[in-house]
């Protein structure tokens, strides 16, 4: 098990940020905000971004003093205000090592803690059974499957939504 922490970002991580983040196995996966190549530019952008939310929602998976990957919980409006998306990414070395089920848990339980809502869901691509068995793992729910909503890298992907829900006493 490697040993990591969520932190939030911060423009020192830009190279790191960018090393790990121009890896289209990586972009595979996300939505097309994530590009690749994965400039200096973008990663700056984000950072920025991330860094500027109050309270944090974005964080940085620190391992060994680099940021490695990212986790972040978006808390959404409206009718959907008890809602909050979870979005992640993990540099390709670290794979398989089991810290994003690990970074999951925290986010779910920082999420709950931090923020006025009930539930908290994940969208990954029908192609991506990685993150669909990390999800289980993290005891997330398919709710529901969407044929070929997404259309990425020239071609249709299913949507699922997985989600877990605040637990009640």
């Amino acid at each position: 098990m490697t040993d990591f922490s969520l932190r939030p970002w911060a423009l020192a991580d830009l190279h790191s940020l960018v090393k790990y983040a121009n890896n289209p196995k990586i972009a595979q996966n996300m939505t097309d905000q994530f590009p690749h190549p994965y400039t200096e530019e973008k990663g700056s952008a984000f950072i920025n971004n991330a860094a500027a939310g109050s309270p944090v929602h974005i964080f940085a998976i620190d391992i060994n003093g680099e940021a490695c990957g990212g986790i972040g919980l978006h808390p959404q409006s409206d009718v959907h205000c008890k809602n909050a998306e979870l979005g992640y990414w993990l540099a390709e070395p670290f794979w398989g090592k089991g810290i994003i089920p690990q970074a999951i848990a925290r986010i779910v339980d920082y999420g709950f803690k931090t923020f006025a809502i009930d539930r908290i869901f994940a969208r990954p691509y029908g192609t991506n059974t990685a993150s669909q068995r990390v999800l289980e793992k993290a005891g997330f729910v398919l709710e529901a499957r969407f044929e070929k909503t997404i259309f990425k890298n020239g071609a249709y992907l299913d949507e699922l939504i997985y989600a877990t829900r605040r637990k009640t006493t």
